[in-house]
């Protein structure tokens, strides 16, 4: 089984346990508006505009808080069920959803007060490591210093080059991870200059 279907599967289970009112880490919404958000990028590809472009996001969102009427139960199922055989995201799955249904089963999961990080799976740690390799120099584009990422494996990545002043920020690759899609809720060590580390840190992140 894929990591993004082992992920989906845990987020439905996660999200059933917690409930739809439930917070996520994803600012103002609950686990059913996050539930709803998943369907909508995977059944609604007319909305798929508004997920990047500010001009076209009131029309996503009308659609979005549409889909959230629906019963938990059935929007849990739509979930699980993930694209329809027309998706075009069908055949990607792996290659698109791998880092979606991570970190939005982190967002779920986290949203407790009393969250504690998951121990992962090697492999699936190394699946994360390549896919924030990936995307570090886009998520931390605005650093105003040098920014290297470490895993607590030892592999490196310099996330953005910026002089000689840096900030190395060491976790494990799922931690690394969710921070560059900027979430604050995550267990990594800093070191560099304090300043530096403090801008590094209130950063704002992702895609």
């Amino acid at each position: 089984m894929s990591l993004a279907r082992s992920e989906r599967i845990a987020l439905v289970a996660t999200m059933t346990e917690v409930g739809p009112d439930a917070p996520t880490l994803c600012d103002g919404w609950t686990a059913r508006d996050l539930a709803a958000h998943l369907i909508t990028r995977e059944r609604r590809p007319d909305t798929g505009p508004g997920i990047l472009i500010p001009a076209f996001a009131g029309y996503t969102d009308k659609v979005r808080r549409k889909a959230a009427e629906q019963p938990w139960t059935e929007l849990l199922e739509l979930v699980r069920s993930g694209p329809p055989i027309w998706s075009p995201l069908r055949p990607l799955d792996s290659a698109v959803n791998t880092t979606e249904m991570f970190v939005h089963h982190e967002d779920v999961r986290r949203g407790a007060p009393d969250w504690e990080p998951r121990a992962l799976d090697p492999a699936d740690e190394a699946k994360l490591w390549s896919a924030l390799r990936r995307m570090a120099k886009m998520a931390y584009r605005k650093a105003s210093v040098t920014l290297v990422l470490e895993s607590l494996t030892g592999d490196r990545v310099v996330a953005h080059k910026a002089g000689d002043r840096e900030v190395v920020l060491t976790g494990a690759a799922s931690e690394l991870l969710l921070h560059a899609f900027g979430r604050d809720a995550v267990r990594v060590e800093t070191t560099g200059d304090p300043a530096d580390v403090d801008a590094v840190l209130a950063l704002e992140r992702g895609l």
